[in-house]
């Protein structure tokens, strides 16, 4: 039997995309390579004291910075790194494909109808400013310019500082305005900015993040809509190359770049851009209060116009009338807390303004086609079906 080749894998567990790379390395081991791994709990551009006598067969890391970057130089040992600082040349890298990242989250702006863009991000990071140079290209391609607010350095490290900066940033931008953030932790400080300064997510500041960190998505407020990498993938093929390099082969110093998989979109964006203030207005509280049980009555006492002339105004900008945009509104939440939540279908009908499960099944199974139930159960077998389907596949 041969001695199984010793692996470092410098990865943090701190962050979705950290645990996504290691699930991928834990895949191609499985499946492929007879590996004894060395790994160690840490957080993000950590290097363990081990590794300047560790003596192993190769490395994966995310080279974070110039610590880490010398003491594997010095172990002149096979590597392929994870991180986009880009601290080691003349080893390979994994990346995520940030061109296709900015361009899922262009379109899908674009697509809601938004003539307004901006994005927010950390300029210390090469993946921060590859993709805001590279959402502000798509962009240009469809017309469109782009603000930014992207510091590369900062006076105060306090959070509320930050917050305090991007909230006077967006209030000066024109609404309503799609902003795309660096990745999720950003996103969710402009969401909190908009917050501070009364500004209406997404109706007039819509959101997308990047890395769709599950946890930190849904604790956002509202939700956050977040681009979806394949950090499983990216782990997997770093694992895959490693392996080839241990066994001799030659693999150029190039960027191994993965497609991401999808744009989650949650309520943080989920709107269609509308440039008319009262129709903006009566959208916002329809949002907000669809699952109270309210009617178009309700809606025209809290915005100023006419029954004859909002129903025009609505069905000239969105092709739909008051009475449906309640009813999808309410019936997205109905979706959302059938597949998202345990809550029994009594708890879900008394958190969407139903005073009865027979009124809520009534009302789901006229816009549906089938009772809440049955909704719950093929849902979660779709779900299941997209995990299997989006595990690595052997090479």
């Amino acid at each position: 039997m041969s001695t199984p080749r010793r692996i470092a894998v410098l990865i943090e567990t701190s962050n979705a995309y950290g645990r996504g790379l290691l699930r991928g390395v834990v895949a191609y081991v499985r499946e492929h390579a007879a590996w004894s791994v060395y790994y160690a709990e840490q957080g993000r551009g950590d290097a363990p004291s081990w590794l300047a006598d560790w003596d192993g067969d190769g490395i994966v890391a995310r080279i974070e910075n110039k610590k880490i970057a010398n003491a594997i130089v010095k172990s002149k040992v096979p590597a392929v790194d994870v991180s986009a600082a880009r601290l080691v040349r003349s080893i390979p890298w994994v990346e995520t494909n940030d061109a296709a990242i900015a361009k899922l989250v262009a379109e899908h702006f674009l697509k809601r109808g938004f003539k307004h863009f901006a994005f927010c991000g950390d300029g210390r990071f090469n993946w921060s400013k590859w993709r805001c140079e590279l959402f502000q290209k798509a962009l240009r391609l469809a017309g469109y310019s782009c603000a930014v607010y992207q510091p590369t350095e900062f006076k105060d490290e306090r959070v509320e500082q930050q917050i305090a900066a991007i909230g006077a940033w967006l209030e000066k931008l024109p609404k309503p305005v799609g902003v795309m953030a660096s990745y999720d932790i950003r996103a969710q400080h402009v969401l909190a900015a908009a917050l501070s300064h009364s500004l209406a997510v997404p109706d007039q500041v819509a959101v997308v993040g990047v890395d769709n960190d599950e946890l930190l998505c849904d604790l956002c407020s509202p939700p956050l809509s977040s681009v979806l990498p394949n950090s499983q993938k990216a782990g997997y093929e770093a694992a895959r190359l490693l392996d080839r390099m241990i066994s001799g082969e030659r693999i150029p110093a190039e960027a191994h770049l993965i497609d991401p998989l999808r744009l989650v979109v949650r309520q943080s964006s989920d709107v269609l851009a509308v440039h008319d203030r009262d129709i903006a207005l009566a959208m916002h509280f329809i949002r907000r209060h669809a699952c109270e049980g309210i009617n178009v009555s309700d809606l025209l006492k809290a915005v100023p116009l006419s029954r004859r002339v909002m129903e025009s105004r609505f069905k000239k900008l969105l092709g739909t009338t008051p009475h449906d945009e309640i009813v999808r509104v309410k019936l997205n939440r109905v979706k959302q807390l059938l597949t998202e939540t345990r809550l029994s279908l009594s708890e879900i009908a008394a958190r969407t303004g139903f005073e009865h499960l027979e009124y809520l099944t009534v009302f789901f199974r006229e816009n549906v086609g089938l009772p809440p139930s049955h909704f719950r159960t093929q849902a979660r077998r779709m779900e299941n079906a997209s995990i299997q389907s989006e595990e690595p596949e052997a090479n």
